[in-house]
């Protein structure tokens, strides 16, 4: 399939996300990044403001979202629109590839990790570079294995993941395109 068929589902944030932008373009991908008004985002390529209304569709307890990820979410109106516009990125795409710390309990790191969360409770097929242990890992339904770089296979993909792209994470994110998209 031509990489012009393929479409990235992101949200257009610092780090992460810009990379996956800036690289789905390269490639000749499509994009959509999911946002809301007020929200600060470096990509605007395929922007998709959604509305108050479409905001509320996904409401999520962030009670229950903190107590998943064992730690604390404010309940501040800019987090939950955050949260929010992230089940649309998780929504959309039919594969999840992340880039963060993957911490003891099996979760992710920050926002982030509501996320990978959300994929799992969607049985999503997850993939996750732990920029902390330098390698990809995939979820099992169970635990996250280690593996090699994972492919793009699914035309419709998300690639979401930490404000905070080091190095080897950015490294990560070209090798998955040039292994999925080789010319």
């Amino acid at each position: 399939m031509p990489t012009s068929e393929y479409t990235l589902f992101s949200g257009g944030a610092q780090g992460t996300e810009t990379e996956f932008g800036r690289l789905a373009e390269q490639y000749g991908i499509q994009e959509v990044t999911y946002t809301f008004e007020g929200h600060k985002i470096e990509r605007t390529r395929g922007l998709r403001v959604l509305t108050p209304e479409e905001l509320m569709r996904k409401d999520v307890s962030l009670s229950y979202v903190s107590k998943l990820l064992n730690r604390t979410f404010t309940n501040a109106p800019m987090m939950r629109s955050i949260l929010q516009t992230v089940m649309y990125q998780i929504e959309s795409g039919y594969e999840i590839f992340v880039v963060g710390s993957i911490m003891e309990d099996g979760t992710v790191k920050g926002g982030t990790g509501w996320g990978t969360e959300f994929a799992k409770i969607c049985n999503k097929p997850l993939y996750c570079f732990g920029q902390v242990r330098n390698s990809w890992h995939k979820w099992t339904g169970e635990i996250w294995e280690r593996c090699e770089t994972p492919t793009i296979t699914s035309h419709h993909f998300c690639g979401t993941g930490t404000r905070f792209l080091e190095d080897n994470g950015r490294q990560a994110i070209a090798d998955l395109f040039a292994k999925s998209f080789a010319k």
